[in-house]
């Protein structure tokens, strides 16, 4: 059945359409917002899965480049393997998803977003998201929804609603909020250090907003939706169960009573184990619903001791208490700039490398190409959770994480005039429980000062958590990994002391409204200050001076109209100077010059050269220059690269010169002043002008230079002479 709908967002309208296209799927809907469109399906399968032990859902943003009209680049000329954008964007439609889905729900589910078309203004991640609400509410899948999701920008002291590329460059916010009718669902986003306020003052923005793209929805579900199919849990032998939890009840509460992690796993581990084989001939094949048994029984232990207060949390501390944290820097000798992050049983590494502009990453994505000067790279290797298993590339989650770190600090970075580097963090988690992605931002800003990049300020971050059962709650500071498996909110939030530079909200739980989260973020920044303040013990502002394995970068600005002259006939020029100088020398379109070098002497001679090279010559200018060529009548030499002037015979010293070789040679280093510039654009010059004047020479001595320098008639001048008299 076709189905139109549409509502108007930002002064825009955001239209539904369905029945059109990808009929043969559970649920499909086209969004449009200006004329970005994209098509989203959800498709489950038929089967119930259960054998499955997990929810096996997988979202995919998938971005067109016919879109923007656009031929992907490449020999094969067709799209490859997911771009960056594209996996933050799947990600982000997961996130607010997943939780959404009921817990006996286990069939094989896709969401896959296609970007039909790109207008170049308006992002097609929130339309993703809404349009996999949509599709999903309309399916015969069972699904907890919808939700609503919209952008809000800050300029100015205006907050704008979903804020075009364009605006989006001169926002100091860009922040996603996705909501149910009732919830706060998610909540992702970058901030030029804003404060705990203006965050507030977003959701009440888009609350409104959100509840109106969900009622479109259920517009559209009374209309055409599905009839949702009916999935029966898994039953459980209320025998079985029984028998689980005399087994087990009271070694579960021991076990969450032990704080060290790897030895509360072990003894989880011993339980499962323990218990199983004491059932196994009575309830065979049962080993991983005992454990899902005991695994409900110590997310129940837990939440009652923190919401009673008995015996606090797992690893005692209180709700308010963050984990003993140890800061170090310096401690890899050979890189550019390193810092250690520990925080209880999380560790991370961070390595930062510099490069020139050559070492840019090129980013070519549907709104346009771009390059990157900062990036930041998480990895998360399996020793760092004691588990063993295959070295594999970079997975959604280590790209999201990173992206997540690199957003926190790109805020306080140095503007590319000041500093001319392109800057990679590497960050390796050598152990974690929890909270991981927070540890990368406060090891990377450490490691940025200890390279000496002149960042505003420090930049740290944790997460906050939270337990709520009906109207009582309690919010939890720096969680560890347990807390966010059974808690109900994973709330990471990163900034300087002056402000939010990001924030990712995640819940699992309905019922979150804004007091909830005004009480986190106030725990989020008494627990940013407490950090910052160990981190600052450490080191509180950048190094003096850069690494001595660094290259030594320097950038200068020409006019346009020089580039050619640094460039030269065929490169010829620049060729030369990166012979002479040894320096790397690397120009823009905009007069933008890159010059760089393991050694700041070969930077200073190359900057020189360019320097003297676009200088305009100017009469009355004194030069030093190389002699390039010598004939009988002067010198020619180089006063500036590529730009020659003659010395006439005459002006190359106060006596009389005989021959030009008597005063100079090829290859000669000589001090000259610009005596004129003639109407053909010829440079003449003279040494005669820059040399102290002779001294004055009296008697005898005077009356013998004169008479050698007096010219005397030879016998074929007195000849010629006679002929004309």
């Amino acid at each position: 059945m076709l189905y139109k709908d549409k509502i108007e967002i930002g002064g825009r309208k955001i239209s539904f359409r369905t029945g059109e296209l990808a009929r043969q799927a559970n649920g499909s809907i086209i969004v449009q917002y200006g004329d970005t469109i994209v098509l989203v399906s959800a498709v489950a399968s038929k089967d119930e899965g259960e054998d499955n032990n997990f929810f096996p859902l997988t979202v995919n943003y998938v971005e067109r480049s016919y879109a923007a009209g656009k031929i992907p680049g490449g020999f094969f000329k067709r799209e490859g393997r997911p771009r960056e954008k594209e996996i933050l964007s799947s990600r982000m439609i997961d996130r607010p998803i997943r939780p959404l889905f009921p817990d006996w729900f286990l069939s094989e589910t896709q969401i896959v977003a296609l970007v039909l078309s790109a207008d170049q203004e308006n992002d097609s991640d929130i339309l993703g998201i809404i349009g996999a609400s949509a599709a999903l509410t309309i399916s015969d899948i069972p699904f907890n929804g919808p939700i609503g999701a919209v952008r809000i920008g800050y300029i100015d002291g205006e907050f704008i609603i979903n804020p075009t590329f364009s605006q989006l460059d001169e926002s100091k916010m860009d922040l996603i909020i996705v909501t149910t009718k009732d919830s706060i669902v998610m909540i992702e986003g970058g901030c030029c250090e804003v404060d705990e306020s203006d965050i507030i003052r977003a959701i009440e923005i888009a609350l409104p907003l959100t509840r109106d793209i969900i009622e479109m929805q259920e517009r559209l579900r009374n209309q055409i939706g599905e009839t949702k199919r009916i999935v029966s849990p898994v039953e459980v032998p209320q025998s079985l169960k029984e028998k689980v939890i005399n087994l087990s009840g009271n070694e579960v509460m021991a076990i969450n009573q032990i704080r060290n992690k790897n030895e509360r796993k072990r003894a989880e581990s011993k339980l499962y184990e323990t218990v199983y084989k004491t059932i196994e001939n009575e309830f065979p094949d049962t080993q991983k619903i005992v454990e899902n048994i005991i695994d409900d029984i110590r997310r129940k232990d837990m939440r009652m001791k923190i919401l009673q207060g008995n015996g606090g949390r797992i690893d005692g501390r209180t709700p308010q208490e963050i984990r003993p944290i140890n800061c170090q820097v310096g401690i890899l000798p050979r890189v550019h700039g390193s810092g250690l992050f520990t925080r209880g049983q999380t560790q991370s590494l961070c390595a930062i490398t510099l490069g020139t502009s050559t070492d840019q990453q090129r980013v070519d994505d549907l709104e346009g190409e771009s390059v990157k000067t900062f990036m930041l790279h998480y990895n998360f290797p399996p020793f760092s959770v004691g588990e063993a298993r295959p070295l594999r590339g970079p997975g959604r989650r280590e790209i999201g994480h990173g992206s997540l770190a690199e957003r926190a600090l790109e805020p306080i970075l140095p503007v590319e005039e000041r500093f001319p580097y392109t800057i990679r963090i590497v960050s390796d988690i050598l152990e974690s429980n929890g909270s991981s992605s927070m540890a990368t931002v406060c090891g990377s800003s450490l490691a940025l000062m200890d390279a000496g990049v002149p960042v505003k300020t420090s930049v740290a971050g944790l997460s906050i958590g939270l337990v709520k059962e009906n109207e009582k709650y309690v919010i939890l500071s720096d969680i560890i990994g347990d807390e966010d498996h059974y808690g109900d909110m994973d709330f990471k939030v990163a900034g300087t002391r002056k402000g939010i530079t990001v924030i990712q909200l995640d819940t699992k739980t309905s019922g979150l409204g804004i007091d909830v989260i005004k009480e986190a973020l106030t725990r989020a920044k008494e627990g940013r200050y407490f950090i910052l303040d160990i981190m600052d013990r450490t080191l509180n502002e950048p190094r003096l001076s850069l690494s001595e394995y660094a290259p030594k970068v320097e950038m200068i600005f020409v006019p346009k109209e020089k580039i050619g002259e640094i460039i030269g006939p065929g490169g010829k020029m620049i060729r030369r100077l990166i012979e002479e100088t040894g320096a790397e020398i690397e120009i823009g379109d905009d007069g933008k010059v890159s010059i760089c070098s393991l050694n700041s002497e070969s930077v200073a001679q190359a900057k020189a050269k360019i320097n003297a090279l676009i200088q305009e010559i100017e009469a009355g200018s004194t030069y030093y220059g190389k002699v390039t060529r010598v004939t009988n009548f002067g010198a020619f030499v180089e006063i500036t690269p590529g730009k020659e002037g003659l010395i006439h015979i005459s002006q190359l010293a106060h006596h009389r010169v005989a021959k030009v070789e008597d005063e100079v040679k090829t290859g000669d280093m000589v001090k000259v002043i610009v005596k004129e510039i003639d109407n053909m654009g010829r440079i003449n010059l003279s040494r005669k002008a820059v040399l102290p004047p002779p001294k004055p020479i009296k008697g005898n001595n005077q009356k013998k230079i004169n008479d050698k320098y007096q010219k005397k008639p030879t016998q074929k001048s007195n000849n010629n002479h006679n002929r004309e008299n």
